[in-house]
């Protein structure tokens, strides 16, 4: 039986606004909720050193850099659109190297399908830990593994985007109704081909379109991996701005933001095609 009270309808059509019941514990739970959210939103305040005075003092400063940077830097500017192009091709490797590794992996953590049952876990928890970990972070690593250059970037940009799409393409997977796949069993067909004629078929649009998404991610990603080490337009970045050359600094940002947006309109326009 419902212990709420009934709501009150006055004499003059309004109903009356139930009062608060300060004995319910749903409500002292509601009240320590809000109060642990606000509690700790004032901690990471306090901890992230958050002074909106430091801004305000710092914005001449600002506008006075922005000044010296007209006008852009127009010298070099082969080198510049080189590593732009740089950037680009280790975002295209990497996310393309991870989508073919991802497939299999994708099919081994998916609960509906995979052949392994409870042994796909470490699989899954692999690529979670692939995910988590930054692609700068997996740079600077590879950095000192290989060396200095786009190659490390790569490889980077390879781990983590694999943990990405691998989950993505799971929960794609997991969608799938269990009718077709159940029927497909029905007829004898192995484990392949139930993969490469039902599974695949239907979820390929999909993957695709995760595929070009973490694509278009990598590009912006693989921007500051130059700042690492690890090549891309992000060597001149970190060049201009430790020299205070806020000309070639300018000329670098927006050849950066041509690059992103050509990107953006490429990879809107395939996935609307593939999906």
């Amino acid at each position: 039986m419902s212990s709420k009270v009934p709501p009150v309808r006055l004499a003059t059509g309004v109903y009356l606004e139930p009062g608060l019941d300060w004995a319910s514990r749903a409500l002292w739970l509601k009240i320590f909720t809000l109060f642990a959210i606000a509690v700790f939103v004032g901690v990471c305040v306090v901890v992230s050193e958050v002074r909106p005075a430091a801004l305000v003092d710092g914005i001449p400063r600002m506008l006075g850099w922005m000044a010296t940077a007209w006008p852009p830097y127009r010298q070099e500017l082969d080198v510049i659109a080189y590593r732009a192009f740089e950037t680009v091709a280790i975002a295209t490797v990497g996310t393309l190297v991870a989508a073919l590794l991802a497939a299999p992996l994708s099919v081994l953590i998916s609960n509906n399908i995979s052949p392994m049952g409870k042994f796909a876990w470490p699989v899954r928890w692999l690529c979670n830990a692939c995910r988590g970990i930054d692609t700068v972070v997996f740079a600077i690593l590879f950095v000192a593994a290989v060396g200095l250059g786009p190659f490390a970037g790569v490889l980077g940009m390879i781990i983590h985007s694999l943990g990405v799409i691998a989950k993505l393409n799971s929960e794609a997977i997991e969608t799938l109704p269990k009718q077709p796949l159940e029927a497909a069993n029905m007829t004898g067909a192995g484990s392949g081909k139930i993969m490469f004629h039902a599974v695949f078929p239907a979820v390929l649009p999909n993957l695709s379109s995760v595929s070009l998404y973490v694509w278009e991610a990598n590009v912006r990603t693989s921007t500051v991996l130059g700042i690492v080490g690890a090549g891309g337009i992000g060597i001149e970045i970190k060049a201009a701005i430790d020299l205070l050359d806020f000309q070639r600094l300018f000329t670098l940002t927006v050849a950066v933001l041509i690059m992103v947006t050509i990107i953006d309109h490429l990879s809107a326009m395939l996935r609307r095609r593939l999906v």
